[in-house]
């Protein structure tokens, strides 16, 4: 194994492997010398993602199902979601993990190794190693089995240490738990999936289902909650069950899949950049913290470091004001919820009820218009959320 390489990733999850496949599918990375480093082997299909683009991107030949209509349920509103020029898509960790790995085989400029990663090396023990590479020496990381690596920069989405929580935040987590199952009779609609299903009970908080069929007889349906605190392994199992049979009206079929997960959705203000070390992924924030949605704003830092990789500019950059304008919008709705001023399942009816749902998904996106965000914003009672904006902004000067 090398001991320097221009750049490392650190970390082999959605965001280093999509930081990956954009170098490997660009020729000018082709004489880069390139780190992945990862824990694990990247061979379990331990989760699916899900998101919305208007056109095709890098990861398009992976896409294992494409939805034109979503359908939105709650106790306050019901209707189908007509999301054009939209399309849902879904993809398998399985497929991504290969998809990358056998693009990268054939490249003898990339090497993978399979470590933990323990910390990020500091500038003195960085100039220190300046003189015997051959690369220019400005970010490193150090293996738990004591090796030490360095690079030009390190493109870390590994949180190496807890979220340190400010009582000026707010700090929610998205979890949840999915059955991919296969019903013994037709009973989905694959040309239609369940958005957002709120007539599930609420006594723990923001709580909904999600229904992706794939085929007439198979679907991912996943019990998911915006909460602060999570349930016990047995609470989603029963949910999914209970779903499956009462609102699903399916008695015979099988699990052929599961996945669960934990998604931090915090107003936290997760840093950057230090030095030449780029946090990506969660650690850099890219997680939406109003609805734990990741893939696509990962896509577009992932494409936004290429380019600045290929035309030499600097990557210690912050948020832009569109970023910082939805993290403001975000910080208002976990304010909302945070001191139950609105039962989540009915500000998203709101929303959706007022709105066009490409507007919404826009919205969510963090790519709508100020006169959209305005109309999206009235949709929902001024008395609750106008104080609590005014708030987060007094808060959002002062971080």
């Amino acid at each position: 194994m090398n001991k320097d390489y221009d750049y490392i990733i650190a970390g082999a999850g959605c965001a280093g492997m999509s930081l990956l496949m954009r170098m490997a599918s660009d020729s000018f990375f082709s004489s880069k010398k390139i780190l992945v480093v990862d824990a694990d082997d990247k061979s379990l299909n331990d989760r699916t993602w899900c998101f919305w683009e208007k056109e095709s991107d890098i990861f398009e030949p992976i896409v294992h199902h494409v939805w034109e209509e979503l359908d939105f349920f709650s106790t306050h509103f019901s209707t189908v979601l007509d999301i054009a020029p939209y399309q849902y898509k879904m993809i398998r960790g399985i497929d991504f993990y290969a998809y990358v790995k056998n693009t990268i085989a054939s490249l003898p400029n990339i090497e993978w190794k399979k470590a933990s990663v323990k910390r990020l090396l500091g500038a003195t023990e960085l100039l220190a190693t300046q003189t015997t590479s051959t690369h220019q020496i400005t970010a490193g990381i150090e293996l738990n089995d004591g090796t030490t690596v360095f690079a030009s920069y390190v493109f870390s989405s590994i949180l190496l240490e807890p979220i340190q929580k400010s009582p000026k935040d707010f700090h929610f987590l998205q979890h949840f738990t999915g059955w991919e199952i296969e019903a013994a009779i037709p009973c989905f609609n694959p040309g239609r999936a369940v958005f957002m299903d709120f007539r599930v009970s609420q006594e723990h908080g923001t709580t909904f289902m999600y229904v992706l069929p794939t085929s007439a007889t198979t679907a991912l349906v996943e019990y998911t909650l915006f909460t602060e605190n999570l349930l016990p392994d047995e609470a989603y199992e029963k949910a999914i069950r209970e779903y499956i049979r009462s609102e699903l009206k399916i008695q015979d079929y099988t699990i052929v899949h599961r996945e669960k997960g934990v998604i931090p959705m915090t107003t936290h203000n997760f840093p950057r950049y230090q030095d030449n070390h780029i946090y990506i992924g969660i650690a850099g924030g890219e997680a939406k913290a109003s609805s734990g949605y990741a893939f696509k704003s990962i896509q577009k830092r992932t494409a936004v470091i290429v380019k600045a990789l290929k035309q030499g500019k600097s990557l210690a950059s912050n948020k832009s004001f569109t970023e910082k304008k939805g993290h403001l919008y975000d910080a208002v709705l976990l304010h909302v919820l945070h001191f139950q001023k609105m039962p989540g399942d009915q500000v998203f009816a709101d929303i959706f009820k007022g709105n066009k749902s490409a507007d919404v998904l826009s919205f969510l996106d963090n790519e709508s218009s100020l006169f959209t965000d305005l109309k999206i914003m009235s949709s929902v009672p001024t008395r609750i959320f106008l104080p609590a904006a005014l708030q987060e902004m007094i808060t959002h000067v002062k971080r």
